[in-house]
C-alpha cells in the first residue's frame, strides 16, 4: 500500500532536497526529521526535480553506501561532516 505523502512547506521541500542531495546524509535521516520514507524521498525528487537532475542524483545515490545507514562503516554516526554548518 502506498503511504500518503505529507504536506511540507516551500522551506522544508527545500530541505528535504537539499539533505537528499548531499552525500553522506542517509534517508534515515531525512525519515528521523521529516517522517517520510525513502521511496517517499524519492517520489518527492522525481517531483520537484529536472528529468536529467533526478536521473543524475539517483544514479549517484543508488551506488552510495552512505546513504543508507546499514552499510555505513561502523565508526560514522554524523549525518554531515562537522565542518559543513560553521559560523562564518
Amino acid at each position: 500500500m502506498k503511504q500518503k505523502m505529507p504536506l511540507f512547506s516551500e522551506a522544508e521541500l527545500s530541505r528535504i532536497i537539499e539533505m537528499a542531495w548531499e552525500d553522506r546524509t542517509p534517508f534515515d535521516a531525512i525519515a528521523l526529521s521529516h517522517g517520510i520514507s525513502e521511496q517517499q524521498v524519492i517520489s518527492l525528487m522525481r517531483s520537484h526535480l529536472k528529468a536529467g537532475s533526478f536521473r543524475s542524483w539517483r544514479a549517484r545515490v543508488s551506488s552510495r553506501s552512505t546513504k543508507h545507514v546499514a552499510k555505513r562503516p561502523a565508526g560514522v554516526v554524523r549525518a554531515y561532516c562537522p565542518t559543513q554548518y560553521k559560523q562564518r
